[in-house]
Protein backbone atom coordinates (compact mmCIF):
# COMPACT_ATOMS: atom_id res chain seq x y z
CA UNK A 1 0.00 0.00 0.00
CA UNK A 2 1.08 3.58 -0.55
CA UNK A 3 1.04 6.28 2.09
CA UNK A 4 0.13 9.31 0.01
CA UNK A 5 1.04 11.83 2.71
CA UNK A 6 4.69 11.18 1.95
CA UNK A 7 5.31 9.96 5.50
CA UNK A 8 6.66 6.56 6.39
CA UNK A 9 4.18 4.05 7.74
CA UNK A 10 5.60 1.48 10.12
CA UNK A 11 4.07 -1.73 11.35
CA UNK A 12 5.18 -4.63 13.49
CA UNK A 13 4.52 -8.04 12.02
CA UNK A 14 5.21 -11.62 12.91
CA UNK A 15 7.94 -12.55 10.48
CA UNK A 16 8.79 -16.12 9.62
CA UNK A 17 10.18 -15.66 6.10
CA UNK A 18 13.77 -16.43 5.08
CA UNK A 19 14.75 -12.76 4.87
CA UNK A 20 14.13 -12.17 8.57
CA UNK A 21 16.08 -14.87 10.33
CA UNK A 22 18.32 -13.41 13.07
CA UNK A 23 21.94 -13.01 12.05
CA UNK A 24 23.05 -13.60 15.63
CA UNK A 25 21.91 -15.60 18.60
CA UNK A 26 19.70 -13.10 20.38
CA UNK A 27 19.89 -12.12 24.00
CA UNK A 28 16.63 -11.85 25.88
CA UNK A 29 14.95 -8.46 25.63
CA UNK A 30 11.39 -7.24 25.84
CA UNK A 31 9.51 -9.05 23.05
CA UNK A 32 9.12 -6.74 20.07
CA UNK A 33 8.94 -8.18 16.60
CA UNK A 34 11.27 -6.91 13.84
CA UNK A 35 10.20 -3.75 12.07
CA UNK A 36 8.96 -4.00 8.51
CA UNK A 37 8.15 -1.02 6.32
CA UNK A 38 4.89 -0.96 4.46
CA UNK A 39 5.33 0.27 0.93
CA UNK A 40 5.67 4.01 1.32
CA UNK A 41 6.47 7.06 -0.75
CA UNK A 42 10.19 7.59 -0.64
CA UNK A 43 10.92 11.26 -0.04
CA UNK A 44 14.68 11.67 0.31
CA UNK A 45 15.15 9.58 -2.85
CA UNK A 46 13.29 12.33 -4.73
CA UNK A 47 15.22 15.30 -3.35
CA UNK A 48 15.59 18.12 -5.88
CA UNK A 49 19.40 18.08 -6.07
CA UNK A 50 21.31 14.82 -6.30
CA UNK A 51 23.97 14.66 -3.52
CA UNK A 52 27.57 15.44 -4.41
CA UNK A 53 26.64 16.99 -7.73
CA UNK A 54 24.90 19.86 -9.50
CA UNK A 55 22.41 17.46 -11.05
CA UNK A 56 18.75 18.37 -10.60
CA UNK A 57 16.29 15.47 -10.59
CA UNK A 58 13.24 15.37 -12.82
CA UNK A 59 10.45 16.38 -10.42
CA UNK A 60 8.21 13.47 -9.40
CA UNK A 61 4.94 14.35 -7.60
CA UNK A 62 3.53 11.98 -5.00
CA UNK A 63 0.81 10.67 -7.29
CA UNK A 64 3.34 9.70 -9.98
CA UNK A 65 5.83 7.75 -7.86
CA UNK A 66 4.21 4.35 -8.41
CA UNK A 67 5.35 2.68 -11.65
CA UNK A 68 1.79 1.39 -12.10
CA UNK A 69 0.64 4.97 -12.78
CA UNK A 70 1.08 5.75 -16.51
CA UNK A 71 3.26 8.80 -17.19
CA UNK A 72 4.24 9.31 -20.82
CA UNK A 73 6.02 12.60 -20.05
CA UNK A 74 8.37 11.09 -17.49
CA UNK A 75 11.94 11.93 -18.54
CA UNK A 76 14.37 11.15 -15.71
CA UNK A 77 17.85 12.67 -15.83
CA UNK A 78 20.56 10.13 -16.70
CA UNK A 79 23.44 10.42 -14.26
CA UNK A 80 26.24 8.19 -13.00
CA UNK A 81 29.04 9.85 -11.04
CA UNK A 82 32.51 9.99 -12.58
CA UNK A 83 33.90 8.15 -9.56
CA UNK A 84 31.64 5.21 -10.42
CA UNK A 85 32.36 5.29 -14.15
CA UNK A 86 36.09 4.90 -13.37
CA UNK A 87 35.09 1.32 -12.45
CA UNK A 88 36.57 0.92 -8.96
CA UNK A 89 36.44 -2.65 -7.54
CA UNK A 90 33.12 -1.97 -5.79
CA UNK A 91 31.31 -0.84 -8.96
CA UNK A 92 29.57 -2.63 -11.83
CA UNK A 93 30.54 -1.97 -15.46
CA UNK A 94 28.92 0.98 -17.29
CA UNK A 95 26.51 0.67 -20.18
CA UNK A 96 26.76 1.98 -23.70
CA UNK A 97 23.91 2.53 -26.14
CA UNK A 98 21.45 1.27 -23.53
CA UNK A 99 23.18 -2.06 -23.04
CA UNK A 100 25.48 -3.45 -20.39
CA UNK A 101 29.03 -4.27 -21.47
CA UNK A 102 28.90 -7.37 -19.30
CA UNK A 103 25.65 -9.28 -18.68
CA UNK A 104 24.72 -9.26 -15.02
CA UNK A 105 22.60 -11.83 -13.20
CA UNK A 106 19.86 -9.85 -11.52
CA UNK A 107 17.65 -11.23 -8.74
CA UNK A 108 20.27 -13.83 -7.86
CA UNK A 109 23.77 -14.30 -6.53
CA UNK A 110 26.13 -13.14 -9.27
CA UNK A 111 29.54 -14.53 -8.39
CA UNK A 112 30.35 -12.80 -5.09
CA UNK A 113 27.82 -10.01 -5.63
CA UNK A 114 24.40 -10.44 -4.04
CA UNK A 115 21.87 -8.99 -6.51
CA UNK A 116 18.81 -10.27 -4.64
CA UNK A 117 16.55 -7.81 -2.84
CA UNK A 118 15.19 -8.02 0.70
CA UNK A 119 11.91 -6.71 -0.76
CA UNK A 120 11.49 -9.69 -3.11
CA UNK A 121 11.97 -10.02 -6.85
CA UNK A 122 12.33 -6.68 -8.62
CA UNK A 123 11.37 -5.94 -12.21
CA UNK A 124 13.70 -5.03 -15.08
CA UNK A 125 13.09 -2.04 -17.33
CA UNK A 126 14.85 -2.18 -20.71
CA UNK A 127 17.20 -4.73 -19.19
CA UNK A 128 17.99 -2.67 -16.09
CA UNK A 129 16.69 -3.08 -12.53
CA UNK A 130 13.69 -0.92 -11.66
CA UNK A 131 13.48 0.63 -8.20
CA UNK A 132 10.74 -1.35 -6.35
CA UNK A 133 9.63 1.78 -4.48
CA UNK A 134 8.92 3.82 -7.59
CA UNK A 135 10.23 6.73 -9.64
CA UNK A 136 13.01 8.97 -8.33
CA UNK A 137 13.49 11.44 -11.19
CA UNK A 138 16.95 10.11 -12.03
CA UNK A 139 18.16 7.03 -13.88
CA UNK A 140 21.61 5.45 -13.97
CA UNK A 141 23.50 4.72 -10.78
CA UNK A 142 24.32 8.13 -9.36
CA UNK A 143 26.87 7.54 -6.61
CA UNK A 144 26.01 3.87 -6.19
CA UNK A 145 28.27 1.15 -7.50
CA UNK A 146 25.76 -1.61 -8.23
CA UNK A 147 22.82 -1.78 -10.57
CA UNK A 148 19.82 -2.75 -8.47
CA UNK A 149 20.20 -3.27 -4.73
CA UNK A 150 23.36 -1.98 -3.04
CA UNK A 151 23.59 -3.90 0.23
CA UNK A 152 24.67 -2.17 3.41
CA UNK A 153 24.87 -3.02 7.11
CA UNK A 154 24.14 -0.63 10.00
CA UNK A 155 25.29 -1.51 13.54
CA UNK A 156 23.20 0.33 16.13
CA UNK A 157 25.32 0.21 19.29
CA UNK A 158 23.48 1.34 22.42
CA UNK A 159 23.94 1.80 26.17
CA UNK A 160 21.89 3.35 28.98
CA UNK A 161 22.60 6.99 29.79
CA UNK A 162 24.07 7.22 33.27
CA UNK A 163 25.00 9.95 35.74
CA UNK A 164 26.99 9.17 38.88
CA UNK A 165 26.58 5.49 38.10
CA UNK A 166 22.77 5.61 37.91
CA UNK A 167 20.56 5.21 34.84
CA UNK A 168 18.91 8.48 33.83
CA UNK A 169 15.16 8.49 33.22
CA UNK A 170 13.29 11.12 31.20
CA UNK A 171 11.09 13.53 33.15
CA UNK A 172 8.25 13.28 30.61
CA UNK A 173 8.00 9.55 29.98
CA UNK A 174 9.62 8.18 33.11
CA UNK A 175 11.52 5.72 30.94
CA UNK A 176 15.29 5.22 30.88
CA UNK A 177 17.20 7.16 28.23
CA UNK A 178 19.03 5.10 25.64
CA UNK A 179 22.13 6.38 23.87
CA UNK A 180 23.62 5.23 20.57
CA UNK A 181 26.96 5.73 18.86
CA UNK A 182 26.41 8.37 16.18
CA UNK A 183 28.74 9.63 13.48
CA UNK A 184 28.68 12.94 11.61
CA UNK A 185 28.97 12.18 7.89
CA UNK A 186 31.63 14.10 5.99
CA UNK A 187 29.62 14.37 2.78
CA UNK A 188 26.56 16.19 4.16
CA UNK A 189 27.34 16.94 7.84
CA UNK A 190 24.28 14.95 8.96
CA UNK A 191 24.37 12.72 12.03
CA UNK A 192 23.82 9.06 11.30
CA UNK A 193 24.17 5.47 12.41
CA UNK A 194 27.64 4.20 11.44
CA UNK A 195 27.59 1.66 8.65
CA UNK A 196 28.73 0.86 5.15
CA UNK A 197 28.47 -1.34 2.12
CA UNK A 198 28.84 -5.11 2.29
CA UNK A 199 31.84 -6.25 0.25
CA UNK A 200 31.33 -9.06 -2.31
CA UNK A 201 31.27 -12.41 -0.53
CA UNK A 202 31.46 -10.76 2.91
CA UNK A 203 29.19 -11.93 5.72
CA UNK A 204 26.91 -9.31 7.24
CA UNK A 205 28.35 -10.04 10.69
CA UNK A 206 31.84 -9.09 9.51
CA UNK A 207 30.63 -5.89 7.82
CA UNK A 208 28.89 -4.76 10.99
CA UNK A 209 32.04 -5.19 13.08
CA UNK A 210 34.38 -3.74 10.48
CA UNK A 211 32.35 -0.60 9.83
CA UNK A 212 31.81 0.11 13.50
CA UNK A 213 35.51 -0.24 14.27
CA UNK A 214 36.65 1.86 11.32
CA UNK A 215 34.09 4.67 11.61
CA UNK A 216 33.73 5.14 15.36
CA UNK A 217 37.00 3.89 16.89
CA UNK A 218 39.40 4.73 14.05
CA UNK A 219 40.68 1.18 14.40
CA UNK A 220 42.78 1.31 11.23
CA UNK A 221 45.03 4.00 12.73
CA UNK A 222 45.48 2.47 16.19
CA UNK A 223 48.75 0.86 17.31
CA UNK A 224 48.65 -2.92 17.04
CA UNK A 225 48.32 -3.55 20.79
CA UNK A 226 45.45 -1.07 21.09
CA UNK A 227 43.79 -2.45 17.97
CA UNK A 228 43.77 -5.95 19.47
CA UNK A 229 42.21 -4.63 22.68
CA UNK A 230 39.48 -2.90 20.68
CA UNK A 231 38.91 -6.05 18.65
CA UNK A 232 38.34 -8.14 21.79
CA UNK A 233 35.80 -5.65 23.17
CA UNK A 234 33.94 -5.37 19.84
CA UNK A 235 33.83 -9.15 19.44
CA UNK A 236 32.40 -9.45 22.95
CA UNK A 237 29.63 -6.97 22.24
CA UNK A 238 28.87 -8.30 18.74
CA UNK A 239 28.43 -11.91 19.80
CA UNK A 240 24.70 -11.31 20.10
CA UNK A 241 22.36 -8.80 18.54
CA UNK A 242 18.75 -8.05 17.75
CA UNK A 243 17.39 -7.64 14.25
CA UNK A 244 15.91 -4.17 13.83
CA UNK A 245 15.26 -3.93 10.10
CA UNK A 246 16.09 -5.53 6.78
CA UNK A 247 14.97 -3.86 3.56
CA UNK A 248 14.80 -0.75 1.34
CA UNK A 249 16.14 2.56 2.66
CA UNK A 250 14.84 5.97 1.58
CA UNK A 251 18.30 7.29 0.74
CA UNK A 252 19.11 10.47 -1.25
CA UNK A 253 21.55 8.47 -3.39
CA UNK A 254 18.84 6.18 -4.77
CA UNK A 255 17.91 6.23 -8.46
CA UNK A 256 15.42 4.49 -10.75
CA UNK A 257 18.00 1.74 -11.35
CA UNK A 258 20.06 1.58 -8.15
CA UNK A 259 19.08 1.79 -4.50
CA UNK A 260 20.27 1.13 -0.94
CA UNK A 261 19.06 -1.79 1.14
CA UNK A 262 20.32 -2.47 4.64
CA UNK A 263 20.44 -4.90 7.52
CA UNK A 264 20.24 -2.98 10.80
CA UNK A 265 21.18 -4.78 14.02
CA UNK A 266 21.11 -3.54 17.61
CA UNK A 267 24.07 -4.39 19.84
CA UNK A 268 23.33 -3.30 23.38
CA UNK A 269 25.97 -2.82 26.06
CA UNK A 270 23.70 -3.34 29.06
CA UNK A 271 26.21 -2.61 31.82
CA UNK A 272 28.79 -0.57 29.91
CA UNK A 273 31.64 -3.05 30.20
CA UNK A 274 32.46 -3.37 26.50
CA UNK A 275 32.20 -0.58 23.90
CA UNK A 276 30.52 1.65 26.46
CA UNK A 277 33.87 2.33 28.08
CA UNK A 278 35.90 2.83 24.89
CA UNK A 279 37.10 6.23 23.72
CA UNK A 280 35.26 7.11 20.52
CA UNK A 281 37.37 8.50 17.68
CA UNK A 282 36.09 9.34 14.20
CA UNK A 283 37.61 7.40 11.30
CA UNK A 284 38.26 8.55 7.73
CA UNK A 285 34.61 8.40 6.65
CA UNK A 286 33.29 10.41 9.61
CA UNK A 287 33.79 14.01 10.69
CA UNK A 288 32.72 13.38 14.27
CA UNK A 289 31.49 10.65 16.59
CA UNK A 290 29.70 10.69 19.94
CA UNK A 291 27.18 8.99 22.20
CA UNK A 292 23.82 10.60 21.39
CA UNK A 293 20.55 10.39 23.33
CA UNK A 294 17.77 8.62 21.45
CA UNK A 295 14.77 10.95 21.19
CA UNK A 296 11.93 11.64 18.77
CA UNK A 297 13.29 15.13 18.05
CA UNK A 298 16.36 13.76 16.28
CA UNK A 299 17.06 14.80 12.71
CA UNK A 300 19.19 12.06 11.19
CA UNK A 301 20.36 10.85 7.79
CA UNK A 302 18.06 8.78 5.53
CA UNK A 303 15.65 6.54 7.51
CA UNK A 304 17.85 6.32 10.60
CA UNK A 305 15.36 8.03 12.95
CA UNK A 306 12.84 5.28 12.23
CA UNK A 307 15.40 2.61 13.00
CA UNK A 308 16.18 4.20 16.35
CA UNK A 309 12.49 4.48 17.17
CA UNK A 310 12.23 0.74 16.77
CA UNK A 311 15.26 0.18 19.01
CA UNK A 312 13.68 2.36 21.71
CA UNK A 313 10.56 0.19 21.53
CA UNK A 314 12.62 -2.98 21.73
CA UNK A 315 14.40 -1.75 24.88
CA UNK A 316 11.32 -0.09 26.42
CA UNK A 317 13.29 3.15 26.48
CA UNK A 318 12.30 6.80 26.27
CA UNK A 319 11.26 8.16 22.89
Amino acid sequence: MWNLTGKVVVRLVAVRGPHHHPVYKSRSVGFVLPMEFLKYLHVKARGEMYPGSKIRRFSVPDDKVDWAVPWADYKPVDYTAHSVLKQPPWADPPYRDGELDKPLKFNQLDGGVDRTSHTGKYNLMNGFPRNPYGRTGLKGRGLLGRWGPNHAADPIVTRWKKEVGKTVTHSRTGKPILQFVAICRKDNKEWAIPGGMIDPGEKVSLTLRREFGEETLNSLELPEAERQKVKVLINSLFQAGEMVFKGYVDDPRNTDNAWIETVAMNFHDEIGHSVGKLTLQAGDDAEGVKWMDIDEQQKLYASHTLLLHQVAKMRNAHW
